[in-house]
């Protein structure tokens, strides 16, 4: 078929979970489907919500949630939006200072020696600060509608903290999430990879959770474009689906992982030390866990846009006041087109999920997806607390979330 557009531009922030971005242009896969991409590393997610906005991008590395909240306009215009492709699994952390790391084991021993950790230590420090009146403890997240947000309020509300009146939080980009803690402005914050892991090399900050020990398999970054460009080039976003799926699969071989961090490292890409974009895509010590499934890009059916992800991220939003009780879960669901990716992976002999949506959450060990067009493996996908999301009625999972 021919593509409606050759040159296409898209734009990406300094993170690893960029990579099959990366990945497809340094190794010609997009040339390989005859596009002509130019990407474009942005300084902030809003900075890419507006220019994909505005046509100024055609198409971008982009949150999650992001891409849900912009079609359904809230915090801000509405555009309607399309994802085609999932970027990545897990990748995001949480951490704290080292000062703060010390207050939690000198308070909390036994808490901070067990994994997963809970923020009941946290809890407890935030009651000895308030007796002696310091001021709250600041944590940043890179957007609102993030899953680094959902991710830190998630994990405080579960260990008894509110993250509305106990601690204060504030957005920061990605890039600057170290300067920030290593000049005090910040006591923690929650970011995705190689930010977390380069705290910890430098001495600056303890990785207290990951993504993967909150939620086993939990979705993180996105290929988004709007709706009307996926409509106006079906065939030039079935060819970038294509390239990006490949660069997935390439990203996620382990034995590939050592030239993927060399060339993240790279200034036009990620920019970052190469032993903290090793760490993030190799695991080590630093990372306080087993790295094995700290950042997944193809394995677990990673690229598949699960509308029960995108639904989630709703009950998101709902529970953390950004959007009302009624708002439309249909909608949110249908921003993620799974045809999509369907299409691209039979086109590539890869094999795809058949359902559109599961619960989430309840698998505790591996499992098989027996729902697609050959069996695929599946990570473990519990939620630190237990709960399971059935997208089929979200609002009781919701309400069971009633006391914290």
């Amino acid at each position: 078929m021919t593509l409606e557009k050759t040159q296409v531009r898209l734009g990406f922030i300094a993170l690893s979970d960029c990579a099959p971005l990366a990945v497809a242009e340094a190794r010609g896969l997009f040339a390989a489907e005859g596009l002509e991409v130019t990407l474009s590393r942005e300084p902030s997610w809003a900075n890419v919500r507006d220019r994909l906005a505005a046509g100024l991008l055609d198409g971008a590395h982009m949150l999650a949630p992001m891409a849900v909240a912009q079609s359904l306009g809230l915090g801000g215009e509405g555009t309607p939006m399309r994802v085609p492709l999932a970027l990545n699994l897990n990748g995001s952390a949480i951490t704290v200072s080292r000062a703060v790391a010390a207050a939690l084991r000198a308070i909390d021993p036994d808490g901070m020696a067990r994994r997963p950790r809970s923020a009941s230590s946290l809890r407890r420090l935030i009651e000895q600060r308030r007796r002696h009146r310091a001021g709250p403890l600041t944590f940043a997240v890179v957007f609102p509608y993030s899953i680094h947000n959902y991710e830190l309020r998630y994990w405080l509300a579960a260990g008894g903290v509110d993250p509305d009146r106990d601690v204060r939080l504030i957005i920061v980009p990605p890039a600057r999430m170290v300067e920030k803690l290593s000049s005090g402005e910040i006591d923690g914050f929650c970011v995705g990879a190689p930010w977390n892991g380069l705290a910890a090399q430098r001495g600056l900050g303890e990785i207290l959770l990951h993504a993967a020990e909150w939620w086993g398999a939990g979705p993180d970054k996105v290929f988004g474009v709007t709706r009307a460009w996926a409509e106006a080039h079906p065939e030039t976003l079935r060819a970038l689906v294509r390239a990006l799926l490949r660069a997935a699969a390439w990203a996620d071989d382990a034995n590939n992982r050592p030239e993927l961090a060399a060339l993240l490292a790279r200034p036009e890409y990620v920019g970052a030390p190469e032993a903290a974009l090793r760490l993030s895509l190799l695991g080590g010590a630093e990372l306080g866990a087993d790295g094995a499934d700290y950042l997944v890009f193809h394995r677990y059916a990673a690229s598949f846009p699960w509308r029960s992800h995108a639904a989630w991220f709703l009950s998101q939003m709902i529970r953390w006041g950004q959007a009302p009780r009624d708002a439309d879960f249909a909608a949110a669901a249908e921003v993620y087109d799974p045809s999509l990716l369907r299409a691209a992976a039979a086109d590539l002999g890869l094999a795809a999920p058949l359902i559109d949506a599961k619960p989430e959450g309840a698998h505790a060990a591996p499992w098989r997806l027996a729902e697609a067009t050959a069996p695929i493996a599946m990570a473990a996908d519990s939620f630190v607390d237990g709960k399971v999301f059935d997208p089929a009625d979200p609002l009781a999972y919701l309400d069971a979330f009633a006391d914290t």
